[in-house]
């Protein structure tokens, strides 16, 4: 029999008991999360706003566990703009854990709907930190904020590290920086147990189909498929640094686990154009890009976020985390997953 000393198992014992409560869990991000966390034994929790269409794509799967993970998944109705229920579900579940991710995370889209972007993603942040002082848990749980590179915007240095000045450049990178800026006010204020992961560009197969990343993966099998004949983008010069959210999520969970809480930049430290990823993945897939792709003015910027690229240094230091995918890599795992969700949407369009 192995023998295992009575302080790991209780330290297992504890972990396996831990409870987590996810804003955001029907996003890309949020999905990713609670399967890391249900693997490593956590109760989850997730916060799902009632609308009259389900969108819980990328978490149905869950239900479909044929263990007891899906045991210990819990979904209940509410909204960053409903404070008084944010309170009485956190005094209801007493998680250990808070991460919230919900947010109006459109960049573009922010400059059409700033208020609600400031209202959602801003002081929604304002109404969760207050939740956990009222509901009684500050003193317990600890509290993650997804905060943004577009906060850096005009970027005033090169990478951008935890110490960079902020720049934003939209309504959406406006609402984050309040975000960030509240969660270190609380910190400080309240002894609370806050950190702020500064994620740079993170994607997936489940990236939102109206970001650019997955417009253009999606895009591509479409087009291998027969169902789709050009592409419309705006702003090919853009730089940024993509990473894969699968891996993103596994720091967020890492900051939560550190003796003292502080905020880490996430990030591959390269930088990427967009024209670059639209050549990677029309090229990996077989095409000649330039015999599909059109400009279009409307999807420009008001106000452009020319570069980013972030120094992981202190997250690599302090984490033991660094990113695993490359950009190349990245656009090829999403690539190939699109040409079978297109391959499968044809076949459901047959008679």
């Amino acid at each position: 029999m192995l023998f295992v000393p009575t302080g790991i198992l209780y330290g297992l014992f504890i972990l396996m008991t831990k409870r987590a409560f996810i804003t955001g869990i029907t996003g890309q991000d949020g999905s990713y999360l609670a399967e890391l966390l249900l693997e490593k034994g956590y109760e989850v929790h997730g916060l799902v706003r009632r609308a009259s269409t389900l969108n819980r794509s990328r978490i149905d799967h869950i239900g479909d566990y044929a263990d007891e993970r899906r045991d210990r998944f819990y979904l209940h109705y509410g909204d960053l703009a409903d404070a008084t229920r944010l309170t009485k579900l956190l005094y209801e579940i007493q998680p250990d854990e808070v991460y919230n991710l919900a947010a109006q995370s459109h960049v573009r889209v922010s400059f059409d709907i700033p208020e609600y972007t400031c209202d959602v993603t801003g002081t929604g942040t304002a109404r969760l930190l207050e939740a956990i002082i009222e509901s009684g848990i500050g003193k317990k749980v600890r509290f993650y904020q997804a905060s943004s590179s577009e906060m850096f915007g005009k970027v005033q240095e090169v990478p951008q590290t935890e110490e960079t000045p902020f720049w934003p450049r939209s309504p959406y990178a406006c609402a984050k920086v309040m975000g960030h800026w509240l969660t270190v006010n609380y910190r400080e204020s309240y002894n609370l147990f806050a950190c702020s992961g500064i994620l740079f560009n993170h994607e997936s197969p489940r990236r939102g189909e109206q970001f650019v990343t997955r417009k253009i993966t999606r895009a591509v099998g479409r087009i291998k498929a027969g169902t789709q004949h050009h592409l419309t983008l705006g702003n090919l010069d853009s730089k940024r640094d993509w990473g894969y959210a699968k891996e993103y999520v596994e720091a967020m969970w890492l900051m939560l686990q550190q003796d003292k809480p502080d905020d880490y930049v996430v990030a591959t430290n390269e930088t990427h154009t967009v024209k670059e990823w639209l050549v990677e993945s029309f090229e990996y897939a077989g095409l000649d890009w330039e015999k599909y792709v059109r400009f279009d003015p409307r999807f420009l910027r008001p106000a452009e976020v020319d570069l980013l690229i972030g120094c992981y240094n202190k997250a690599k230091v302090k984490l033991g985390w660094e990113p695993q995918t490359d950009m190349t890599g990245l656009a090829r795992l999403m690539v190939d997953s699109d040409i079978k969700v297109a391959e499968l949407e044809k076949k459901s369009m047959e008679p």
